[in-house]
């Protein structure tokens, strides 16, 4: 009995070395590292234009647009690269795009801010 004890130790200490380097040459991947901006675009809102009005991306390059009022409350939106964020007075309010598609994507203010409101626009250019 004692031999049949030392065997199946014997098989249970080999199946487990064996699992654990198969593990070592087959590690799990790495999880995907999160995009990191290429560059940081500050973009102004203020009765009634966007400063820069125009901005030119690399698609699939990752880019941070730090985005502020200097007057009262305007929004930036640009449908086309699902872009939506709000531009408070004096708050910076940073967004990550990561444009997928080369065009021309036409942008506007999207929170009502005044008489001149439907003069704000914008665009961004996404080139190769």
């Amino acid at each position: 009995m004692k031999f049949v004890s030392a065997k199946l130790a014997l098989i249970i200490a080999i199946a487990i070395v064996g699992t654990s380097l198969i593990a070592q040459e087959n590690p799990a991947p790495a999880p995907a590292a999160t995009a990191r901006p290429a560059r940081t675009i500050m973009i102004h809102a203020k009765k009634y234009e966007f400063i820069p009005a125009e901005i030119t991306l690399k698609k699939d390059q990752t880019v941070k647009l730090e985005l502020t009022s200097d007057d009262v409350e305007h929004s930036l939106e640009v449908p086309g690269l699902g872009i939506n964020s709000v531009m408070k007075k004096g708050v910076v309010t940073e967004i990550d795009v990561t444009p997928t598609k080369i065009g021309n994507f036409k942008g506007k203010c999207g929170k009502f801010c005044g008489f001149g409101h439907g003069k704000m626009h914008f665009m961004v250019h996404v080139v190769n």
